[in-house]
């Protein structure tokens, strides 16, 4: 499912970052840059967090923030947002040029928000997240398909793109209505930070992300933001363990993974 970024299809998604919890992002153990999506010609930053920007302009070919059409935020933790105001910044072009759309939930703005008051009048428009919504950028749209459990305002998404459903987790502890919001899903992107599970802590674990991945049987499991425990055990191994269980395809992103949709269609013809 990889290929040459300079033979790229029209449809593609970029982890920039695969860092999970706070520790891992501290360390830069694994960058926190969120993931850039070029979906049904809208380029996307998703969850941009520390570094987003320096890690795309590093990245080869650069990713060029200026060309961004949107910013979603799924929630206002650091790891998912620390990098919005500067994104923001970039997409309008310090603001000469009004364009683009913001989408977050209610609580990233005002007092205790995320966004800087002077940064509200850049884009062309801030769209708040509500639960079961359909939201469009250009030719993409996707669905904020429920809030999740986690400590502040947090949404899971679904990504509409030719015939396939892509979802996003995000950060949540595992609940049931998770299997109903992502029931028929072609590719799902599992926020796994912990090996074991943390009860006191509202974030998925390994036994979790099994459930999720043996009850729905995507075609394509993706698991990324990963804590420290779950480096220590070997994200590439633990996907090599779950395929061989399951029988299903799961993989571990990395910094830099890149999934062309073409080749993921093709090879599940």
């Amino acid at each position: 499912m990889r290929r040459q970024e300079n033979t790229l299809s029209s449809n593609w998604i970029k982890f920039i970052g695969t860092a999970g919890a706070r520790f891992v992002m501290i360390k830069q153990l694994r960058s926190s840059g969120g993931v850039w999506l070029h979906l049904n010609n809208a380029n996307v930053i998703l969850d941009p967090g520390p570094g987003s920007l320096v890690r795309c302009n590093k990245l080869r070919p650069p990713l060029d923030p200026t060309k961004l059409d949107a910013c979603i935020l799924t929630h206002k933790h650091l790891d998912h947002c620390a990098d919005i105001n500067v994104m923001i910044e970039a997409m309008t072009e310090g603001g000469f040029k009004k364009r683009g759309i913001v989408f977050c939930p209610q609580d990233c703005l005002g007092e205790e928000g995320v966004i800087f008051k002077y940064l509200l009048n850049f884009p062309q428009e801030i769209k708040i997240l509500h639960e079961g919504e359909m939201y469009q950028i250009r030719d993409l749209k996707f669905k904020c398909v429920g809030r999740n459990q986690h400590p502040v305002e947090t949404y899971g998404l679904i990504f509409y793109v030719e015939n396939l459903k892509i979802g996003f987790t995000s950060d949540t502890a595992f609940f049931s209505k998770l299997l109903d919001w992502y029931k028929g899903v072609d590719i799902l992107v599992i926020n796994v930070v912990f090996f074991a599970r943390r009860k006191e802590v509202q974030h998925l674990c390994l036994e979790d992300a099994e459930t999720l991945i043996s009850k729905l049987k995507p075609k394509l499991s993706i698991l990324t933001h990963f804590g420290m425990t779950m480096l220590k055990n070997n994200p590439h191994k633990i996907c090599e363990q779950l395929r061989d269980k399951l029988n299903l395809q799961v993989i571990s992103a990395y910094d830099g993974y890149l999934l062309d949709l073409k080749d993921f269609m093709e090879s599940n013809k």
